[in-house]
C-alpha cells in the first residue's frame, strides 16, 4: 500500500505535488492558528496564575481543548454589519489584503529538506514585497468604514508599521550579505554545522532588530497602540464584526507564525538539528535535518510572543516611534557596516 502511494505521488507533475502542499499547509496553518489562541490564553493565565479556558471539552474530556471551536462557531453565528456609509466593497476587499499575504508567504518557506512548495531563487524579495502589502489591509480598513476612530487607528498603525518594515528590510539586508543568496533553502545550507555556524551568533543584533520588529509589524503587545482600547476603541477594524472580523483576527495570528518561521529559517539554522556536528549522536535522528528542528524552533519564538504580551505594558505612540526610527533602523546600518568589514577581511561567514 505504501509503495503504491509512494509511486503515485512521485507519478505526479511538480505543480500536483505543489497543489498537494499549498492544501496541506493552509490546512495546518488554520488549524495551527486556531490553538494558537487557545495556547496564548493558557500560557497568560499560568503566567499570571489564572486558569485560563477550561469549561468547552470534548464529551468532557480535555477540558478547554474545545474553545477554539467555540469561538469560531460564534464568530460564524454573529451578524456581519456593514456602516451605512461605508465603501462596500474596499470594506470587503480589506480583510483579504490583511490574510492573503500572510498565507501566501509560506510558498518560498523550507520546511524540510524536501518539503518546499517553491524554490524560487528570489524567495527574499517574494517575501519583502508580501509583508509591504499588509499596511494596505489596514489603511483600507480604517479609510472604507468612514469612522473617524478607525481611521486614527489605521494611520497611527500604518506608520507604525512603515517604520519598523524599514528596519526588518535592513536586517534582511545583513542576512542577504552573510549567506549571499535570496533562495530560504540555501540560506539554510549556509548554516550547516550545528549552533555555533547558524547566523545568529554574527548577526546577533539583526537578529534582535528583526523579532523586534516582527512584534511590532503583527501589532502584538506591547506595539498595539493601534487597538489601543482606551484610546480608540478597538483601532482600525472596530466597525469589524463576525467573520470580518475573524480574518483580521485570523490575519495576526498567522503573521505570528509567519514572522517566527522566518526568524528560525534567517538566523537560527531553519529545519537544521542544534546537534549537527556532535561525533556521538552523528548517526542518530537527533543529528538530522528535520521539520521537527523548524517546529521547536517556531514554537519557542511564538512562546516569546505570548510572554511580551503577559508582562510588558503598553509603549506611548512616540515611544514606538522614537524606538522604531532612532534605535533599530541606526542599529541595523551600523551592523550592515560591520559586516563589510568582516568580509574584506575575511572574518567568519565571510573566510569561505
Amino acid at each position: 500500500m505504501f509503495e503504491t502511494l509512494s509511486n503515485a505521488w512521485f507519478s505526479l507533475p511538480d505543480y500536483g505535488r505543489a497543489t498537494v502542499w499549498i492544501l496541506v499547509i493552509t490546512v495546518v496553518l488554520i488549524l495551527s492558528v486556531a490553538f494558537l489562541t487557545l495556547i496564548e490564553r493558557k500560557v497568560i493565565g499560568w503566567m499570571q496564575l489564572r486558569r485560563g479556558p477550561n469549561r468547552v471539552s470534548f464529551f468532557g474530556f480535555f477540558p478547554g481543548l474545545a474553545q477554539p471551536f467555540a469561538d469560531v462557531f460564534k464568530l460564524l453565528l454573529k451578524e456581519v454589519i456593514i456602516p451605512a456609509r461605508s465603501n462596500k466593497f474596499l470594506f470587503h476587499l480589506a480583510p483579504m489584503i490583511a490574510l492573503i499575504p500572510a498565507f501566501a508567504a509560506w510558498a518560498v518557506i523550507p520546511l524540510s529538506p524536501e518539503v518546499v512548495v517553491s524554490k524560487a531563487d528570489a524567495g527574499l524579495l517574494y517575501l519583502l514585497s508580501l509583508s509591504s502589502m499588509g499596511v494596505y489591509g489596514v489603511i483600507i480598513a480604517g479609510w472604507a468604514t468612514n469612522s473617524k476612530y478607525a481611521f486614527l487607528g489605521a494611520m497611527r498603525s500604518a506608520a507604525q508599521m512603515v517604520a519598523y518594515e524599514i528596519a526588518m528590510g535592513f536586517a534582511l539586508v545583513g542576512v542577504l550579505m552573510a549567506t549571499r543568496s535570496m533562495n530560504l533553502g540555501k540560506i539554510i545550507d549556509m548554516q550547516v554545522g550545528g549552533p555555533l555556524a547558524w547566523n545568529w551568533l554574527w548577526l546577533f543584533p539583526l537578529f534582535v532588530v528583526y523579532f523586534i520588529s516582527g512584534v511590532a509589524e503583527t501589532n502584538r503587545a506591547p506595539f498595539d497602540v493601534a487597538e489601543g482600547e482606551s484610546e480608540i476603541v478597538a483601532g482600525f477594524h472596530v466597525e469589524y464584526s463576525g467573520m470580518a472580523f475573524a480574518l483580521f483576527f485570523l490575519a495576526e495570528y498567522a503573521n505570528m507564525i509567519l514572522i517566527s518561521a522566518l526568524t528560525a529559517v534567517f538566523f537560527f539554522g531553519g529545519w537544521l538539528s542544534p546537534f549537527q556536528g556532535y561525533p556521538l549522536l552523528a548517526n542518530t535522528f537527533l543529528a538530522q535535518p528535520s521539520f521537527l528542528w523548524l517546529g521547536l524552533k517556531i514554537s519557542g519564538f511564538l512562546f516569546l510572543f505570548l510572554w511580551f504580551r503577559a508582562t510588558f505594558p503598553r509603549y506611548r505612540y512616540d515611544q514606538i516611534m522614537r524606538l522604531g526610527w532612532k534605535a533599530l533602523i541606526p542599529v541595523t546600518i551600523v551592523w550592515i557596516a560591520v559586516e563589510m568589514v568582516l568580509s574584506a577581511y575575511k572574518i567568519g561567514p565571510w573566510s569561505h
